[in-house]
């Protein structure tokens, strides 16, 4: 995509946005699919092209488009967690039971096409996103820790169990 388009954009030109969109617009629904879950994902990525448009005059070009984007993404996405309210508890609750409850999604007829896709859909919202931002998107601990409003730590031991639970999906997967 020609950076003019992000240039026209900035000037207004809804044409211009309008392929600036069109670009971009696999890799954020795919994103927001991966943090937020199938359901919330077609929101979610009209949400964040709704902010990008309104947030397109400080875009000053030093680091890429898509860079800049895929930013205003990830806090778009995290933001609607906690306008939910729920973000908070899923960190602060007893971790033990908030990954306990991931085995209890699975239906015992299971689907026998699930993929890591599917796997990573089970697991709870906050151990999904902490998954997602380091392990998909390759954010540091402490990006993920700012980005969340926890600790380093947290996102460590949400990684780790969110880890351990997609094995032991994958695993119960294989064996029936």
């Amino acid at each position: 995509m020609p950076v003019d388009d992000v240039v026209l954009a900035t000037q207004g030109d809804t044409a211009a946005f309008e392929r600036v969109y069109r670009a971009h617009m696999p890799r954020i629904f795919n994103l927001a699919r991966r943090m937020a879950g199938p359901d919330a994902a077609e929101e979610l990525t009209q949400d964040v092209f709704v902010r990008a448009w309104q947030k397109l005059a400080l875009f000053r070009g030093e680091s890429s488009f898509a860079t800049w984007l895929h930013r205003l993404a990830v806090n778009v996405i995290i933001e609607r967690f906690r306008t939910l309210g729920t973000q908070r508890e899923r960190f602060l609750a007893d971790s033990e039971a908030v990954l306990d409850v991931a085995p209890a999604v699975r239906t015992k007829h299971m689907d026998l096409s699930m993929d890591l896709q599917a796997a990573i859909e089970q697991l709870p919202p906050g151990a999904r996103q902490v998954f997602v931002l380091h392990d998909v998107e390759g954010y540091k601990h402490e990006e993920i820790g700012d980005m969340l409003g926890v600790s380093p730590g947290t996102s460590k031991s949400q990684l780790h169990r969110a880890r351990q639970t997609l094995r032991a999906l994958l695993t119960q997967k294989v064996e029936s």
